[in-house]
């Protein structure tokens, strides 16, 4: 029997390119999918310019699939030809990681392996996505109903998004749909054209700032009462943005841990606390109950901490539901659609340039059409 083959993005010392890979046999316990649409998202450009150093030579974590087939002992609800989203987080098994760890979505197929698949991280979609380009927002939509899981139990008057990439986004335009009403909403940018795409927009926030305002233009926005501060950051600016939130606002804080950190992360506004730490005491939506950290600054005022890493199931199909009710509130986020060749080269591009613009126009949401290309793998030549 002829080896079978599927196309696949690749990185590769610094090198982006589509690839034949051989596509797996799923053995017991195990399940072949076939990734209809995948996202790029931060930590994936963080992995293509050097900055982590996961393993996976085909990265992926976001978007939807369909079971292309299973190995002996899977659910038959999990039958070939099940619409699912992935979980890419394992709260018990830290190999697993997908697309850092284990070879992720973009690509044709992608094995989930048993432990995954026992874990219940593979979770059916009652429908498609309206568009399916959608699916590539899922991930992050789910980090963000994670995250307001927390957040709507607290008593919360403003919501302070640190982060214009799409989980930034996502978490402004989630606001008046997932907290209590009244709820207002400020939303610091990087950039002054961050800034201005967001102020082209339908659905933004209430004020829109950018990180060089300074303190007093955030504590005049933030006003009074208790706030809830979404750090949706990258790795590298999580820690100042926490500390701009901390100086700038005395009061009463909340603050969500979102983005990265430094395992070694630690401010002198919170001494004696282990950020990373409080980031990674919820994983995977365990414990059910998150772990939130009290705290007093450097200053005296207390302050609330919670951070966590992954999701859980019932957040991923939350996301799906709020996509499917609500999609011309995020539609928008989905700037650029590319299939296999043409996400190879942009994703090149950004390498290599910082600007986060593609044929002219602000990149947001990259969704990939992973099967618009090709429907199946193909035998390779004899």
């Amino acid at each position: 029997m002829s080896a079978v083959f599927h196309r696949a993005i690749v990185r590769e010392g610094g090198r982006v390119r589509v690839e034949p890979r051989p596509t797996p046999r799923p053995v017991s316990g195990e399940i072949l999918i076939a990734p209809q649409t995948a996202g790029l998202c931060g930590t994936d450009l963080q992995m293509l310019r050097g900055l982590r150093g996961d393993p996976a030579p085909v990265i992926g974590h976001e978007g939807s699939a369909l079971v292309a087939a299973v190995g002996p002992g899977v659910d038959p609800g999990l039958a070939p030809g099940t619409r699912v989203v992935v979980n890419p987080t394992h709260p018990g098994d830290p190999s697993f990681l997908l697309g850092h760890h284990v070879d992720g979505l973009l690509q044709e197929r992608t094995l989930i392996p048993a432990s995954a698949v026992a874990a219940g991280l593979v979770t059916p979609l009652p429908e498609p996505l309206a568009p399916d380009d959608l699916a590539a927002l899922l991930e992050p939509l789910a980090t963000v109903r994670y995250a307001y899981s927390v957040l709507e139990t607290e008593d919360v008057r403003t919501l302070l998004v640190f982060g214009d990439g799409t989980v930034g986004h996502l978490a402004v335009r989630a606001a008046g749909r997932m907290l209590p009403p009244g709820v207002r909403t400020v939303h610091v940018h990087h950039t002054d054209a961050g800034r201005a795409w967001s102020a082209a927009c339908a659905h933004r926030a209430d004020v829109l700032l950018t990180a060089a305002d300074g303190p007093k233009a955030l504590r005049a926005a933030v006003g009074d009462g208790p706030v809830a501060v979404v750090l949706a950051t990258p790795r590298d600016a999580t820690l100042r943005c926490l500390e701009t939130a901390l100086r700038a606002l005395p009061g009463d804080l909340v603050v969500d841990l979102l983005g990265g950190l430094p395992a070694d992360a630690a401010s002198p506004a919170l001494p004696g606390v282990r950020l990373a730490a409080v980031r990674a005491a919820n994983c995977g939506g365990l414990p059910a109950v998150p772990h939130v950290e009290r705290a007093v600054t450097d200053a005296g005022t207390p302050v609330r901490l919670f951070g966590h890493r992954g999701v859980a199931g019932r957040h991923l199909r939350e996301a799906a539901a709020e996509l499917t009710a609500a999609p011309e509130r995020y539609r928008d986020l989905v700037t650029h659609v590319a299939g296999l060749d043409e996400a190879a080269r942009i994703m090149r591009h950004l390498v290599i340039h910082r600007d986060r613009t593609w044929q002219g126009r602000r990149l947001i949401k990259l969704a990939v059409r992973v099967a618009a290309d090709r429907a199946a793998p193909t035998a390779a030549p004899a």
